[in-house]
């Protein structure tokens, strides 16, 4: 009996930047990236008004800016984001038991397993009530892929990018990963692709062609095998839900070996902002920070700080794998590197700090600087600082959010998600009538459903 496309994947379309423009009437509609806007500062999502210029995540701010000069720059909001993806979440355990989120954006789902679909036409009607109620429920879209395993889901969504559903009919799974890149396969990227590139191997059809044997020569046994599997279709991972995790880590193998100590430098920072991404994306911190440096030979070394408390600092976590950096010796060329955080807890040592000073930290920044600035442990001064995105309240003219800040001035929009957009008013950073603020919800509570703000 053939399987039923009942494996989901979801993937929230442009998720931060959109969420941005949902809050934001002004900015609908228009180009938005969302990262840290300090000087080495990276993209964390561009809308895709914002791609069309070629903005793409993990590119350096400094070059985004150079592509779309009068785009909106704003600093993250992740507690703001954090409590959409709970509410995305909650819609998604309602439909299984079996729900496996990747990040604050993404998730598998096991329609199967919580009875929601078992064929075609019922996977098909719980993946287009999903989007609905996804929309109902923030006001954002979510693109989903429907399959018979997690590998085909997830490139069904990404074919139905942005704000679709795509079908992959049991059957035809062959026919359509025939002519694709082999990059469109788990578990190959710029280096293997590149490996198999030179062997003459571009596309899914040819990896079957070449044969297992070849693959195993090629690339081993172990990832051989794998892709080979993948290459017919079969892909047997099961849908985990949520289990809990020794550490979090990201790394990048380069297709050129990376000799510019400045260049190494620069990517471990976007591998730091990227782990971040996913250890926020858990709703944990942890207290270990560890650089993995693969060499030209290909002997590769470990190194790890353990810092006083548990973080989910962006520039905590930054500034730590830079100073493991400098103990190591990457003359001859790095091949890998990875950043990874481990020792997890789920709250900040910095939490307790705000806490204490009666403010939040996303709060503490400043626009100028790096996107978050640590809050030492010796003492915790609470000064006035406005951050580009970030929401605030007016006594006089009630809610809107930080166009921007220098020079003693702050320049504010008024506007709320329901609103029309908003007047631009500019004030003393110490004007006593203005205050930081928690953002608005982005759908107004209507009881229609358990899962509304």
């Amino acid at each position: 009996m053939r399987k039923a496309p009942t494996i989901l994947h979801l993937d929230m379309d442009a998720f931060y930047a959109s969420a941005e423009q949902a809050s934001k009437p002004s900015l609908r509609g228009k180009a938005v990236v969302v990262g840290g806007l300090g000087p080495r500062g990276v993209v964390a999502t561009a809308s895709y008004e914002a791609r069309v210029f070629g903005v793409n995540s993990a590119m350096p701010m400094a070059q985004a800016r150079r592509l779309a000069p009068n785009a909106a720059y704003l600093v993250p909001r992740f507690g703001f984001y954090r409590s959409i993806s709970e509410q995305v979440m909650g819609l998604l355990r309602e439909l299984s038991p079996l729900v496996e989120p990747l990040s604050l954006d993404e998730a598998f789902v096991d329609l199967e397993a919580g009875g929601a679909a078992w064929d075609d036409a019922s996977a098909r009607l719980a993946g287009v009530k999903l989007r609905a109620d996804i929309r109902a429920v923030t006001g954002l879209t979510g693109s989903v892929g429907l399959a018979a395993s997690k590998m085909l889901a997830k490139i069904a969504s990404e074919q139905a990018k942005p704000d679709g559903l795509v079908v992959i009919e049991p059957g035809t799974e062959r026919a359509l990963l025939g002519p694709m890149s082999v990059r469109t396969l788990p578990g190959v990227g710029p280096a293997t692709g590149d490996h198999l590139r030179r062997a003459g191997i571009h596309t899914v059809d040819e990896i079957v062609e070449a044969g297992e044997d070849e693959l195993v020569r090629l690339l081993g046994k172990a990832h051989g095998h794998g892709l080979y599997a993948m290459a017919l279709a079969r892909d047997e991972r099961a849908v985990v839900a949520e289990r809990e995790a020794k550490s979090v880590s990201v790394e990048d193998t380069y297709d050129v070996d990376i000799h510019d100590r400045v260049r190494v430098g620069l990517e471990v920072q976007r591998l730091a902002e990227r782990c971040v991404q996913r250890l926020r994306g858990a709703g944990l911190s942890g207290r270990t920070i560890v650089l993995k440096v693969r060499r030209y030979d290909f002997s590769t070394l470990t190194r790890s700080e353990t810092l006083r408390g548990p973080t989910d600092d962006p520039a905590v976590v930054r500034e730590a794998a830079l100073r493991l950096l400098e103990g190591v010796d990457s003359t001859g060329g790095v091949r890998l590197l990875g950043v990874g955080v481990s020792g997890l807890a789920d709250f900040t040592q910095e939490d307790l700090f705000a806490q204490a000073a009666g403010e939040r930290v996303e709060q503490g920044v400043e626009e100028v600087g790096d996107d978050e600035t640590p809050v030492e442990e010796r003492e915790v001064v609470v000064e006035r600082r406005w951050v580009a995105g970030h929401d605030v309240r007016h006594a006089e003219y009630g809610h809107g959010w930080v166009q921007g800040s220098g020079v003693g001035r702050v320049t504010v929009r008024f506007e709320t998600p329901d609103s029309l957009p908003g007047r631009v008013r500019t004030f003393s950073v110490e004007d006593p009538a203005l205050e930081t603020a928690e953002p608005l919800p982005l759908v107004e509570a209507s009881g229609s459903h358990p899962h509304h703000p």
